[in-house]
């Protein structure tokens, strides 16, 4: 009590938290008295004592700082009566008949995070009775912030007053998640102005309770459209896609020409609901109106609302206006359909996707083959023939190449995909090299078995590309003469084909390690890679790799030591770090924050004072991460 009283800000700091953590109840009148201090620290020591100490004579100790004229003393004050104020439920009372209206205010507000009864029974006779709208308006909010059934009667009597009071009313019942509170809203929307039945609706919208629908579809008539639009949101907010089809027939038919004029609405949110119900309800009629609004919508800065009025037109499903709409001249009305086809599940939009081919510039005509390619089957084969016969386009061929390699029990398509593989094309033959893969065919890899003896290298390196994603065991004898094949890219894939066993590629160490002295780099970082994935075994191998005179296979063997934490090659990589080029060095303490232990974390710190920066900051770094991993 004595330090309290002290003139050392640090002295009544002290103080005032171990009176806090001694709950010290005689301290409550200078803690409060300290709340004013021009120290920081000492205001923050009262606050923290006087929310530790609590109690109903801490929260009549604060009340009057509530009447001081300086603003951050008010804002802590209320800061702390928010979180204890239910300690004094008496003072909160006597406060809350207080002349002032601005105190009356505050305790409305604080009154507001004390969850007790009495909190509430409080705030209701406030909304009700007291003279001052402005109290009224924080009781209303306060009971939001409580979201109580037992408030509900008062906040529907608050209807009749100030409009202002009555949004925070309708705001706060609708917090309310009761069926009480739905059924005063509901009670009050047929007497409410429109502004405020406005916000009833958005309200029951919120609160979803499948009860008001009745009401609400009663107030579709007589009403402006601004709020016919937000009552049909509500609807489709409380029913849901599957409920909404489950609506009889008349009221169907009646909330979907609501929805079709709610598609006139800027307020994204109404819009969306008018798309999502009519995805669920929409008819053969509405689809030109649908067609429509997609295409005022702007796909990249508006994707929800787009995406929403393609899934309401493939919802719909496929009739004599999408079929025109995709023979239209117009190209932007032709693209927003095939966005459409590709969500429709029916047979006629392949058909004129192919007409759209044939007959639209070369954009569109790529955009409709590539959702052919995606959606046909065996029954499409001819059109495919036909643009591989046809076309030069690279991209059109490409997708007839998609959709062949994902059709192996069509006729003759082994050899339809395979006549693409020594296309002039550098893409087309790549894809048709991923086609034949796709089939997983055995006659396809019967002949890339011929292939792999070709006298041509391109074709080589394909056919043993092609044989190590079939099969690299069944294919062994190929893959393992390509190793030694005279172009590097051939030994390279060759190496990479042993990618695909995985582990198992341990068991082949003999006949691939002699590849850590072949003559070209890309083969080396291709075998590096495979041993930093094969284990323990493959370690010795990985290390030599460190000795690689090429700097990125070196950093290639790092990576792999470093994520398997090998602590044996600790000084391989200081000595590396010593001599080897700024970019290996990086590499090499990386590495070593990887790995951690007391041999590295020395290496690391006896570089902190480096001359070069970047490595004091590497260092740095890697000395942080091996300490984080240590906690």
């Amino acid at each position: 009590m004595e330090a309290l009283q002290s003139g050392d800000h640090e002295v009544i700091r002290s103080a005032a938290f171990a009176a806090g953590d001694m709950q010290l109840q005689e301290a409550t009148p200078l803690l409060c008295q300290h709340i004013k201090s021009d120290s920081i620290g000492v205001q923050e020591a009262a606050e923290f004592a006087l929310r530790k100490i609590r109690g109903p004579q801490v929260v009549a100790a604060l009340l009057p700082l509530l009447n001081s004229e300086d603003a951050p003393v008010r804002n802590v004050s209320m800061d702390i009566l928010r979180e204890i104020g239910s300690d004094g439920m008496e003072s909160l009372q006597t406060y809350l008949h207080d002349d002032d209206v601005d105190l009356r205010i505050f305790i409305t507000d604080i009154l507001g995070y004390c969850r007790t009864p009495q909190a509430i029974a409080l705030l209701n006779r406030a909304l009700l009775k007291d003279p001052e709208v402005n109290v009224r308006y924080q009781a209303a909010v306060s009971l939001g912030n409580l979201a109580s059934p037992e408030s509900v009667d008062a906040l529907c009597q608050a209807v009749h007053d100030e409009e202002w009071v009555q949004f925070a009313a309708v705001e706060a019942l609708a917090k309310i998640r009761d069926h009480s509170a739905a059924s005063g809203l509901v009670k009050l929307l047929p007497q409410a102005t429109p502004l405020v039945s406005s916000a009833i609706i958005d309200a029951l919208g919120d609160l979803g309770d499948v009860k008001s629908i009745p009401l609400l579809f009663n107030s579709l008539e007589n009403v402006t459209a601004a709020l016919r639009h937000k009552i049909v949101k509500a609807i489709v907010q409380i029913l849901t896609g599957r409920s909404l089809a489950l609506l009889t027939g008349k009221s169907k038919e009646r909330l979907r020409t609501y929805l079709v004029d709610a598609l006139t609405e800027t307020d994204d949110d109404i819009l969306l609901a008018a798309l999502e119900g009519l995805a669920a309800i929409g008819n053969d009629d509405c689809t030109e109106a649908v067609i429509s609004r997609a295409l005022s919508l702007d796909a990249e800065r508006e994707p929800e609302l787009y995406e929403a009025a393609i899934q309401a037109i493939a919802s719909i499903g496929y009739n004599d206006t999408v079929r025109d709409a995709l023979r239209s001249d117009d190209e932007q009305r032709i693209l927003v359909m095939m966005d459409v086809c590709r969500l429709m599940n029916d047979h006629r939009t392949i058909d004129e996707l192919k007409k759209i081919y044939w007959r639209a510039n070369t954009d569109i005509s790529r955009a409709a083959i590539a959702i052919v390619a995606q959606l046909a089957d065996c029954t499409d084969m001819s059109f495919f023939m036909s643009v591989m016969e046809e076309s030069n386009d690279a991209e059109a061929l490409k997708n007839v190449l998609i959709f062949l390699g994902n059709q192996p029990s069509c006729p003759e398509v082994d050899e339809l995909v395979f006549s693409q593989i020594d296309h002039r094309y550098v893409d087309v033959k790549e894809m048709a090299l991923e086609a034949c893969i796709n089939l997983a065919s055995p006659a396809l890899n019967a002949r890339f078995k011929e292939r792999a003896w070709s006298d041509d290298a391109q074709q080589r390196m394909m056919a043993v590309y092609a044989l190590g994603r079939y099969n690299l065991i069944e294919n062994f004898h190929e893959i393992a003469s390509a190793l030694s094949d005279e172009s590097p890219r051939v030994r390279q894939v060759a190496v990479e084909a042993f990618q695909n066993i995985g582990s198992q590629a341990g068991e082949y160490l003999s006949l691939l390690v002699p590849l850590l002295e072949d003559p070209d780099k890309d083969v080396r970082l291709a075998l590096v890679d495979i041993l930093g994935h094969i284990g323990a075994e493959a370690i010795p191998h990985v290390m030599n790799a460190l000795r690689d005179e090429n700097d990125w296979v070196k950093i290639r063997a790092m990576e792999a030591l470093g994520a398997q934490k090998i602590a044996e090659c600790v000084p391989m990589l200081a000595q590396i770090l010593e001599n080897g080029s700024p970019i290996v060095a990086l590499k090499s303490i990386e590495t070593l924050g990887k790995i951690g232990g007391n041999i590295a974390f020395g290496v690391l710190l006896g570089i902190m004072n480096h001359e070069d920066p970047e490595i004091q900051h590497a260092a740095a770094d890697a000395v942080a991460a091996i300490q984080s991993e240590q906690e």
